[in-house]
C-alpha cells in the first residue's frame, strides 16, 4: 500500500460503534481518546463475555469435576489456543504462559530462565528505547550472577545506531528489544536483529507490548525465542499478559512461584513441579481476564491485522504532516517524521509548556493524552528531556480525534505563550 492510502476494507466507524467508552463526555465534549500506548479501550463483545463469564459459568479451573468448573477450564484453555494462533506460535498453546503483564513476563524471562542460563561473563544486550520492565529485571539480575547488561544507543534520528553492533554482540547470550518504542514509535527490524544475533548464538526476547494488537506479529516469521506482551493493549483488560517462548526452552526452565497448581507432588521432603505451562501460573489464574483476552483476540483477528496496521499508519502519517503544518517548530515530535518502521505513538514537546500542563489543557477539550517519562528514563536521558506529552493510536482512533487534539494544543501554546 502507497503511503498516505487510506483503507477501503477498513471502517473505524463501525469499530468505534462496538466500544462503549467512546460515547463518553468530558467537559462537555466527546472523549478522544488517544492513550491507546498506556491502555487500549474494550469492546462490547470483550466487557460481555467476561460479564457472562462472571453471571454463567464462573468456577475455578483445571481441578473441578462438576458442569461450570469444566466450562471454566475450558474458556480459560481456550484462550490459550487462541493466543498462540494469533502468533503463530509453532507448538501451539503448550507455548503459552500467562502472566500479569508484560512486566512480569520479563520478570519471569529474567528470574527463570536468566537465572538459570546466564552468569559472570555472559551479556544481555538491550537497548536505550527500553521500556523500564525490559531493563530493571536486568539489572536485578546483574546483581544476583553478575552477568553484564549491554545498551545498543539510540541515534539522533531516533532509530538504533547499530554502528557498533559487532562489537556491542561480543558475549552475547540474549538480545532482548522492543519491537516498537512506547515514546518514539520506532519500530525496530526484529527479524533483521534475530538473525544477527542467532548468528553469534545469543537467544533473543521481544517486548511486543507495542506491536501485539497493532499489526499482524508472527512469532514463527520473525524467527524469535520469547515474546511478552499484555493483553490491555490489544483491546483486552488489564491484569493478563503473555510470555510465549519455544517449547524446547520452555521445557528447560523452572517455576517461577510456588503454591497451588505448579506442581506435580508436594512431599514433606519436598516437590516436583508440573510440566508445561502450569509450572508458571501459580494459584488462582486470571481466568474472566483470558475469556476477556479471547474475545478481543476474536475482534482484532475479524478486523484483520494488515488492515489495522494499514489504518494506523495512514492515521499516523496525517497527524504528523498536520502537526508540522500546523505549528511551524513550536510543537516538535519526539521520534520519527515518517512512517518508515514507524507506529502509531506520538510524542510532543510543546514549546514553553510542560507536558502535565499541556495534558491538563487538552482534558479540558476531552482529549486523553499521556504525560511523564513513560518508564523510559534512561531514553529521556539521552534527549535531554524529563518528559512528553503522548498521543497514541488504536483500532478506533480516526482523524477528528488529530483535529481535536490540533484544537487543543493551539489552546494551550495560547495560554502559555
Amino acid at each position: 500500500m502507497a503511503p498516505g492510502q487510506r483503507v477501503s476494507s477498513f471502517n473505524a466507524r463501525r469499530v468505534r460503534a462496538d466500544i462503549p467508552q467512546l460515547t463518553r463526555r468530558i467537559n462537555g465534549r466527546p472523549i478522544t481518546y488517544l492513550d491507546s500506548g498506556a491502555s487500549s479501550l474494550q469492546t462490547h463483545s470483550v466487557i460481555d463475555a467476561m460479564s457472562r463469564y462472571y453471571e454463567l459459568r464462573h468456577a475455578n479451573v483445571h481441578r473441578g469435576v462438576y458442569q461450570t468448573a469444566n466450562e471454566a477450564t475450558d474458556a480459560y484453555e481456550g484462550s490459550r489456543a487462541a493466543v498462540a494462533r494469533f502468533i503463530n506460535a509453532p507448538g501451539e498453546e503448550s507455548e503459552v504462559v500467562f502472566t500479569k503483564n508484560t512486566t512480569e513476563s520479563f520478570n519471569l524471562l529474567a528470574k527463570v530462565w536468566g537465572a538459570t542460563n546466564l552468569g559472570a561473563g555472559d551479556v544481555v544486550l538491550i537497548t536505550q528505547m527500553e521500556h523500564h520492565a525490559n531493563i530493571v529485571p536486568w539489572f536485578q539480575l546483574r546483581e544476583a550472577t553478575g552477568v553484564e547488561v549491554r545498551f545498543i544507543p539510540v541515534g539522533d534520528d531516533y532509530r538504533l545506531d547499530l554502528t557498533n553492533l559487532d562489537e556491542l554482540l561480543r558475549d552475547v547470550k540474549l538480545l532482548s528489544i522492543t519491537g516498537m518504542s512506547n515514546v518514539l514509535g520506532t519500530k525496530n527490524r526484529v527479524h533483521d536483529l534475530a538473525a544477527i544475533a542467532h548468528s553469534v548464538g545469543a537467544l533473543v526476547a521481544v517486548d511486543g507490548a507495542q506491536m501485539v494488537g497493532h499489526g499482524p506479529v508472527d512469532v514463527t516469521a520473525l524467527d524469535i525465542d520469547f515474546l511478552a506482551f499484555s493483553g490491555h493493549k490489544m483491546l483486552g483488560p488489564t491484569g493478563i499478559g503473555v510470555l510465549w517462548t519455544r517449547e524446547s526452552v520452555l521445557d528447560t526452565m523452572g517455576p517461577f512461584m510456588g503454591g497451588g497448581g505448579m506442581i506435580a507432588d508436594v512431599t514433606l521432603d519436598g516437590f516436583t513441579p508440573a510440566k508445561g505451562v502450569a509450572r508458571f501460573e501459580a494459584g488462582t489464574p486470571p481466568i474472566a481476564e483470558a475469556v476477556g483476552l479471547h474475545a478481543a483476540v476474536r475482534y482484532l483477528e475479524g478486523l484483520g491485522m494488515d488492515h489495522v496496521a494499514a489504518h494506523e499508519r495512514y492515521l499516523t502519517e496525517d497527524a504528523l504532516r498536520r502537526l508540522d503544518l500546523t505549528f511551524d517548530g513550536r510543537v516538535r515530535v519526539i521520534g520519527p517524521l515518517d512512517v518508515i518502521d514507524r507506529g502509531g505513538v506520538i510524542s510532543l514537546d510543546v514549546e514553553g509548556v510542560h507536558p502535565h500542563d499541556v495534558a491538563q489543557v487538552l482534558d479540558q477539550f476531552g482529549v486523553c493524552v499521556r504525560p511523564g517519562h513513560h518508564c523510559a528514563k534512561p531514553l529521556m536521558r539521552r534527549f535531554n528531556l524529563a518528559a512528553t506529552a503522548r498521543a497514541s493510536f488504536g483500532p478506533y482512533s480516526n482523524t477528528a480525534d488529530t483535529t481535536v487534539l490540533l484544537e487543543a494544543l493551539e489552546h494551550a501554546l495560547k495560554m502559555f505563550g
